[in-house]
């Protein structure tokens, strides 16, 4: 059992958005997966990549954005969840001027920013 409150976590500022590590390896029993909250300011777009080998689901608590899904873009919401399969590119984007908040998983568990495109 892990029991933890968002607001208690002081979360990892990544190109673009805050990510909030709620559950994952590092707290013993979560061995598959890893659970955040992230949230991107207005006008976010920290661009695109992908997962080699994670899957990810991402669930809009909060705000509105878009997400880029391969060659697809897909409006972003609050009660709206996308699925992402391993290697599809992708990236999510703020639109308006509220912060976009979302539950995002990884399975199997990553490091937060890992996947990140490096700038030259």
């Amino acid at each position: 059992m892990h029991y933890i409150k968002q607001q208690d976590v002081i979360g990892m500022q990544l190109p673009g958005r805050l990510w909030k590590k709620l559950v994952g390896p590092e707290d013993g029993r979560c061995r598959n997966m890893i659970l955040g909250v992230v949230t991107f300011p207005p006008g976010s777009n920290p661009g695109t990549h992908k997962h080699e080998k994670e899957e990810e689901i991402i669930y809009v608590i909060a705000g509105k954005g878009e997400t880029r899904v391969g060659d697809k873009v897909y409006p972003l919401e609050p009660g709206v969840a996308v699925y992402t399969e391993p290697g599809l590119e992708h990236g999510v984007q703020t639109v308006g001027d509220e912060p976009l908040v979302l539950v995002s998983v990884f399975s199997p568990p990553l490091t937060p920013g890992a996947y990140d495109k490096k700038k030259d």
